[in-house]
């Protein structure tokens, strides 16, 4: 695995540190978009990249979130309002743990 596929995926370290960080779905804990969830789909979660490995999106804490299938559906498929309003949900709540939060910190550079 080369340095730049090792440094856009999620450590089982870092995942279980997202996972103890957020405890469920962030998009469920607020009841963001509710309406045609089912239980099945809100159990199986996930870790998603605040920015997308496709953009070099790091696989760290600052990057990442917990939640369920049927809100990553939504976060990757939905229309871009919806992804951009959900981004904005996933920026705020990411600032709210780290206070130095940066997009540029979030992305891999090749020569740093």
């Amino acid at each position: 695995m080369n340095r730049r596929t090792k440094a856009l995926q999620f450590s089982k370290a870092t995942m279980n540190k997202i996972a103890d960080r957020d405890e469920c779905c962030i998009f469920c804990k607020i009841g963001y978009r509710m309406d045609k969830i089912d239980s099945f789909q809100q159990q199986i979660l996930s870790i998603a990249h605040y920015i997308n490995k496709s953009q070099g999106g790091l696989g760290i804490e600052e990057n990442g979130v917990l939640i369920c299938q049927y809100h990553h559906h939504n976060l990757d498929n939905g229309c871009e309002s919806l992804r951009s309003e959900m981004l904005g949900i996933i920026e705020e709540y990411l600032k709210g743990f780290y206070p130095g939060w940066k997009l540029e910190n979030l992305k891999y550079k090749k020569y740093s």
